[in-house]
C-alpha cells in the first residue's frame, strides 16, 4: 500500500471513529432527556401562556389533531368506496393520542424529518393488532403534510375559539369601564410629557376600538384559515384516481372544515394570516399594558394592579407593588413581532413542498398563539381587578400649575391677535411661570395685553380642564355605539377564561 493511500485510510478510520463517538454521546443525551418531565418553558406557562389556548398545543393535542385527520380520511375514503367500510372502525379505535409512544415519536422524528411519518407507523401497528386487513388502508393516498397541516388547523380552530371568548370578555369589560369613566378627566401625555386634558374613558375607548377591529377581523381569519389540507404526494391526489377532489370534500365535511380550491402545501398565506392577526392583537394589548404600566408608576399613581400575598412583590423590598400583569403582556408583545416575521420568511417554500421553511412554522405559530392567548387572559384579569384613582388623576392635572391649559388660552387669544402671536405671548408667560414657580393663571392676570382681550372670568374658565375636552365625548360615544352594535363571536366548543 502506498503512503498516500495509507494516510487516506487512516483519515477515514479516524473520521468514522469520531462519528461513532459522537453518535454514542448523542444517544446518551437523548436517554438523559427522557428523564426530564417537561420543557423548561412550562415553568413559565402560568405567567406568559396562562390561558386555555396553551392546552390546544399540548403534546397530546398535537398528536390527536393528526390522528383525527387519519380517522376522517378513512371515513371519507370508505364513503367513496376506495377502502373497505370495515376498515374505519379499527382505525378509529386505534387513533388515540394517549396510547401512542410519544418518546419514540420524538426520537424517530429526528431521522424521519417530521412527526407524521413515525405517527402513521405507530398507528398502523396499532390498527394491525385489531384488524390486519384494516391496517393496509391507514393513511391511504395521503402525505405527511396533509396530516400535519390539517392537524394544525384543527388546533388553530380551538385556539381561535378560546381567543374569541377572551376577546369578547375583554370587550365587555372595557365597554363598562369606558362608560364609567367617560367624564373622568385626566392628563393626556405626548412624548411622555403632559399635553392636554383628556378623559380616561377616551383613553380606554382607543383600546376598545382596536379590539373591536380585531374581533371583526377574527371572523374573516376563521373563514379563510379553517380549511382542510389534502393534496397527496405532490398536490394532485393522483393516488386516488379521479376521486381525489370528492374525497377532499368529504374529508373537510367530516372534520367540520372548509374545502379548498387547491391544496396549499407550498402556499402559506393562511398560516401568515392567522399569525399576523394574533400578533396584531397582541400588539394592541401591549399598547394597553404599556399605558397602564406607566400610569402605575409611583410618581403618577393613577392606576394600581391588584395586590395580595405573593402578587407583585419584591424579593427584597417589602413595599413594592409591581405591575406583573402588564409585564407579562409586554413580554408577549415584545416576542410576537419576531415570531410572525419567521412565518413571513417561511412563505418562500420550495416548489410543491418546502425544505426547512415548512418546518419553521411548526413551533412558531403555536408559540405565537399561546403568547397571544396569555396576553388576552392576563388583560382580562388586569381590568377586572385594577384600582382606578380618579382623585389622583384630577390632582395630576395641577402638577404643572396650569401649564397644561396653555393651548386653551392661546386659541382664545388667537381669535383676536392671530394664532402665531398668541402662541408667542402665552409661551413667554409659561416661561415666566416656570421661572417664578407660580401658577400660570396668576401670571396671565398680570399681562394687560392679555386681560384687555380676555377677562379674568374668561381666563379662569379657560384654565378649567373640564372645559377643554373638545370632541372627547363624541369619540367615546361613537366607540360605545360600535361596541353595542357588535355581535359577540359565538362558536361551538369555545372556552372562556
Amino acid at each position: 500500500m502506498t503512503m498516500p493511500a495509507a494516510r487516506g485510510r487512516i483519515r477515514i478510520f479516524a473520521t468514522y471513529t469520531g462519528l461513532v463517538a459522537h453518535a454514542q454521546f448523542m444517544r446518551a443525551g437523548l436517554n438523559h432527556h427522557r428523564t426530564i418531565d417537561s420543557p423548561m418553558t412550562e415553568l413559565l406557562d402560568s405567567l406568559l401562556r396562562g390561558s386555555a389556548v396553551t392546552a390546544r398545543f399540548s403534546r397530546d393535542a398535537t398528536l390527536q389533531g393528526m390522528l383525527d385527520f387519519e380517522v376522517a380520511l378513512a371515513a371519507a375514503e370508505a364513503e367513496a368506496g376506495l377502502i373497505p367500510a370495515a376498515a374505519v372502525a379499527p382505525i378509529t379505535a386505534a387513533a388515540r393520542a394517549s396510547d401512542l409512544d410519544w418518546a419514540a415519536l420524538r426520537d424517530d422524528a429526528a431521522s424521519a424529518g417530521n412527526l407524521a411519518i413515525p405517527l402513521v407507523k405507530q398507528l398502523t401497528a396499532r390498527v394491525k393488532a385489531l384488524d390486519a386487513d384494516a391496517a393496509r388502508f391507514v393513511h391511504w393516498g395521503a402525505t405527511s403534510q396533509d396530516a400535519i397541516d390539517t392537524g394544525l388547523v384543527l388546533q388553530v380552530r380551538g385556539a381561535l375559539d378560546d381567543l374569541g371568548g377572551d376577546l369578547d370578555g375583554l370587550i365587555r369589560q372595557l365597554t363598562e369601564q369606558v362608560r364609567q369613566h367617560r367624564a373622568t378627566v385626566m392628563v393626556g401625555r405626548t412624548w411622555l410629557q403632559h399635553a392636554l386634558p383628556i378623559t380616561f374613558g377616551l383613553k380606554l375607548a382607543g383600546t376598545l376600538d382596536a379590539l373591536l377591529r380585531a374581533r371583526a377581523d377574527l371572523a374573516n381569519v376563521r373563514e379563510q384559515v379553517l380549511c382542510v389540507q389534502f393534496g397527496g404526494a405532490a398536490g394532485t391526489l393522483a393516488s386516488l384516481g379521479t376521486q381525489g377532489a370528492d374525497v377532499a370534500a368529504a374529508l373537510a365535511r367530516h372534520l367540520g372544515l372548509s374545502d379548498v380550491a387547491t391544496p396549499w402545501h407550498g402556499q402559506r398565506d393562511r398560516i401568515v394570516r392567522v399569525g399576523g392577526w394574533a400578533a396584531s392583537l397582541t400588539g394592541s394589548l401591549g399598547k394597553f399594558a404599556r399605558d397602564t404600566a406607566l400610569l402605575t408608576q409611583t410618581e403618577v399613581g393613577e392606576i394600581a394592579e391588584a395586590s395580595g400575598p405573593g402578587r407583585g412583590g419584591s424579593s427584597t423590598m417589602p413595599h413594592k407593588r409591581n405591575p406583573v400583569g402588564c409585564a407579562a403582556i409586554l413580554a408577549a408583545a415584545a416576542r410576537t413581532p419576531q415570531l410572525v416575521a419567521t412565518l413571513f420568511a417561511a412563505m418562500q417554500q420550495d416548489h410543491e413542498r418546502g425544505l426547512g421553511t415548512w418546518h419553521a412554522e411548526w413551533e412558531t405559530l403555536p408559540e405565537l398563539l399561546m403568547l397571544c392567548g396569555g396576553a388576552a387572559a392576563t388583560a382580562r384579569t388586569l381590568v377586572d381587578d385594577w384600582t382606578v384613582d380618579t382623585a389622583r388623576m384630577r390632582a395630576n392635572l395641577e402638577i404643572t400649575h396650569g401649564l397644561i391649559m396653555a393651548e386653551a388660552v392661546t386659541m382664545a387669544l388667537g381669535e383676536a391677535m392671530g394664532r402665531l402671536e398668541a402662541h408667542r405671548r402665552v409661551e413667554a408667560r409659561c416661561r415666566d411661570a416656570l421661572a417664578q414657580q407660580r401658577h400660570l393663571l396668576d401670571v396671565l392676570r398680570e399681562d394687560s395685553d392679555i386681560t384687555r382681550i380676555l377677562s379674568i372670568e374668561a381666563l379662569e374658565r379657560l384654565m378649567d380642564p373640564q372645559h377643554y375636552l373638545g370632541a372627547a365625548e363624541t369619540f367615546v360615544s361613537r366607540v360605545l355605539t360600535l361596541a353595542d352594535a357588535a355581535t359577540p363571536i359565538s362558536q361551538p366548543g369555545r372556552k372562556s377564561q
